[in-house]
């Protein structure tokens, strides 16, 4: 019996040790609680950051894209502008010549004017 009796409180005693209350718990956990709920905060502001900065790099290669794009633009308006002002140099060259062709056609006439208004004054005086 005193065996029975020694076995029952060891185990009693056992079991005792093994044992923890709510409170104990709690105070155990609190802490670790507070400081996990204050990392998953910073996580959640970081992975906030991290899509904002994701977006900005976004935005950043659409603008890159746009900014190639109207480079494109001002380099084709610029081709199409030399073009323009080749042709209009050509233009204004040729502009050039017909006027000194029509130059030199008036003075032939003029001379061709005189030679026949002298050639009608000789012929009324005779």
């Amino acid at each position: 019996m005193r065996k029975l009796l020694l076995s029952a409180v060891a185990l009693l005693f056992l079991f005792s040790l093994g044992c923890a209350s709510k409170d104990y718990v709690r105070q155990q956990i609190d802490p670790l609680v507070d400081r996990i709920s204050k990392l998953e905060a910073k996580v959640a502001n970081v992975e906030s950051k991290l899509v904002a900065l994701e977006r900005l790099g976004t935005d950043v290669e659409a603008a890159k894209k746009d900014a190639a794009a109207a480079k494109a633009l001002a380099q084709d308006a610029m081709n199409a502008a030399k073009e323009c002002c080749d042709k209009a140099d050509a233009a204004a060259k040729r502009a050039e010549s017909a006027a000194d062709r029509a130059e030199a056609a008036l003075k032939k006439a003029e001379t061709s004017a005189e030679k026949s208004k002298k050639a009608f004054e000789l012929e009324q005086r005779k």
